[in-house]
């Protein structure tokens, strides 16, 4: 087992980032790409949660402006999260890291319904979990299941892999040549910002209980790797010093 500075991490995947370059629909190559970056960080010994979106499928706020209820086109976008976590699930058994998907919807022939301690029982024996289904409620991202979930694992740290971002801008880097990319950032100056790295609800929940979190370029195979091994890579948000 290789020295690593984090023991438990919550690593958070966007639908996009699994329906590579146009971020649509389910892209076995490149989830098979991403399980493999994920297996290089449990030969380290890390312990390894998973949440993943769904907007490569399914987004609720699309579903509310084409006039549906909030409520059904959220749980809509839940089931689209749970079809990645089974992709994903699939692709890591096959480079041999044991897995399971835990949901926050009670799926009891696909995945085991999230249980907190069961979950950390699974890490401890090694094995990935993969949390779908969002927290099991409309109106609520996965970017605020990822803090949820992180704390009630006590995950040293949030790991949000962004496609092809390497870190947390001034302004939209693709837009704006003279934004500045932010080294390290308190959750406070997120919020007061307006920066978009996590929902509003997501950042108060990670600035409240102080855990830090790092956002990266999910394309470098080797960055959650170096990351985990305390290398500086993307932006470190944490707590007011």
């Amino acid at each position: 087992m290789n020295k690593v500075k984090y023991q438990r991490i919550l690593l958070k995947i966007s639908g996009e980032a699994l329906g590579g370059e146009t971020g649509k629909g389910i892209k076995p190559l490149v989830i098979s790409d991403v399980a493999k970056k994920i297996a290089d960080v449990h030969e380290t010994g890390t312990q390894i949660a998973v949440v993943v979106g769904g907007g490569n499928l399914w987004r609720g706020e699309a579903g509310e402006q084409l006039g549906m209820e909030r409520p059904q086109a959220d749980y809509i976008g839940m089931l689209g999260t749970i079809m990645n976590a089974l992709a994903l699930q699939d692709a890591l058994e096959k480079v041999n890291v044991a897995t399971r998907v835990q949901t926050s919807i009670e799926m009891r022939q696909v995945a085991e319904q999230y249980i907190r301690r069961k979950a950390i029982r699974h890490l401890e024996k090694g094995r990935v979990v993969i949390f779908a289904g969002g927290t099991g409620n409309p109106y609520f991202s996965t970017d605020t299941t990822s803090a949820l979930r992180a704390l009630e694992i006590n995950a040293d740290v949030i790991l949000m892999g962004k496609n092809g971002v390497d870190g947390v801008y001034s302004d939209d880097p693709n837009i704006n040549p003279d934004a500045v990319k932010y080294e390290q950032i308190t959750h406070m100056d997120i919020i007061q910002k307006g920066l978009k790295v996590m929902d509003k609800t997501a950042s108060s929940l990670a600035l409240e209980n102080n855990i830090p979190l790092i956002v990266f370029d999910l394309n470098d195979p080797e960055n959650i790797t170096r990351i985990v091994r305390g290398e500086s890579i993307g932006t470190l948000i944490e707590g007011d010093k």
